[in-house]
């Protein structure tokens, strides 16, 4: 928290490295609650006669007519050209393509479809599993350079006009590689914050399977937790990683659900967890 804060707080971008399965995105998607919850974003834009839609029901959840702020708002003042979504959080992941990143228009419509940068203003933007898009990095980072430096995007047009527009999110680059191993330092120059994620210590390992407990409605067991990583990780060399209580959690409760008996950490369960989620991990 004290390395996120000031990163958050300075709105600009960060990279979050470190072992898969540690919290990097679930870190990134709760980013964006820090600036509030909620935001007004226009439905479309209108631009030298081309509509660009702004509005993806897909990525904005709109904000429903309960909530406190519209409910002082006489609706008749509401300009029905906005819209009030909950705050954006846009994941782009390997599957991520450069065509995602211009705007693009509908052949039969004509209208045109803003790109992910331009939905996520006001939110956060997170590139997940950076290194494992399609396209070349350097393609990829050329396209960020001028945005990061400026705060403002150029978008071509299908008429070939070039618009400026906001760049006004936080930008997080999450990649289970090395930055320095990725990018160039006048790119890395320009992301100042560089977060690494780490394995969860002993201490920490048990506190998240104490959450996970009471999520999943199991009992918690401290001695069963100090059994599985004595002799599950301590004996095996195998690192902790964050995501592993839940994950072997719910293969307990799975097993118990099956058996029709209350979901318990038993030596037994425990074992036939290990050995369904690390068969092939390792």
């Amino acid at each position: 928290m004290q390395t996120l804060g000031p990163a958050v707080n300075s709105g600009r971008g960060m990279f979050l490295f470190g072992q898969p399965g540690n919290g990097k995105t679930s870190v990134a998607e709760r980013v964006s609650r820090s600036f509030g919850e909620s935001i007004w974003i226009p439905r479309a834009l209108g631009i030298n006669g081309q509509i660009i839609r702004i509005f993806d029901p897909s990525i904005h959840e709109e904000v429903g007519k309960d909530d406190p702020q519209l409910q002082r708002l006489d609706q008749g003042d509401v300009d029905q050209r906005w819209i009030r979504v909950r705050r954006p959080t846009v994941v782009a992941g390997g599957e991520l393509t450069m065509d995602e990143l211009e705007v693009t228009q509908d052949s039969n419509s004509g209208i045109c479809e803003a790109p992910l940068q331009l939905k996520s203003n006001g939110g956060v933007l997170l590139i997940d599993d950076f290194g494992r898009q399609r396209m070349p990095v350097d393609e990829l980072l050329n396209r960020w350079i001028i945005p990061l430096e400026k705060r403002y995007d150029l978008l071509n047009l299908p008429s070939g006009k070039k618009v400026q527009v906001p760049f006004d999110q936080l930008v997080i680059f999450s990649t289970n590689l090395e930055p320095k191993d990725l990018v160039d330092d006048a790119f890395l120059r320009r992301i100042p914050y560089k977060i690494e994620v780490p394995d969860p210590s002993p201490t920490q390992f048990h506190h998240i399977f104490e959450i996970m407990c009471s999520k999943l409605g199991i009992p918690y067991d401290r001695e069963m937790v100090n059994w599985l990583i004595d002799n599950h990780y301590v004996a095996k060399h195998r690192p902790m990683r964050a995501c592993h209580p839940r994950d072997l959690l719910m293969q307990i409760k799975n097993l118990c659900v099956f058996e029709e008996r209350d979901p318990v950490m038993t030596k037994e369960a425990i074992e036939f967890a290990v050995r369904c989620y690390f068969s092939v991990l390792g």
